[in-house]
């Protein structure tokens, strides 16, 4: 089980939510992140091991990570 953060990042006037933590396989981490904005419907994107959603999704993303083992903080 791996121990996420998440966190709310202002950037040019806008709301980003990052996912850090992740120390799994990439390619299974970026199955996750396509999961996630697809079922969230926001777009974002994963760098350097972060995962940035767009907008404040802090509440939605939780109980989807829990879901699938993780323990998230933040």
């Amino acid at each position: 089980m791996e121990n996420l953060r998440l966190s709310l990042y202002s950037r040019a006037g806008k709301k980003v939510t990052l996912v850090t933590g992740f120390t799994r396989d990439r390619k299974l981490m970026d199955a996750l992140a396509s999961e996630l904005k697809r079922a969230l419907a926001v777009g974002g994107t994963w760098r350097q091991g972060v995962l940035e959603l767009q907008g404040d999704e802090r509440d939605r993303v939780r109980p989807l990570l829990k879901a699938r083992g993780f323990t998230v903080r933040g």
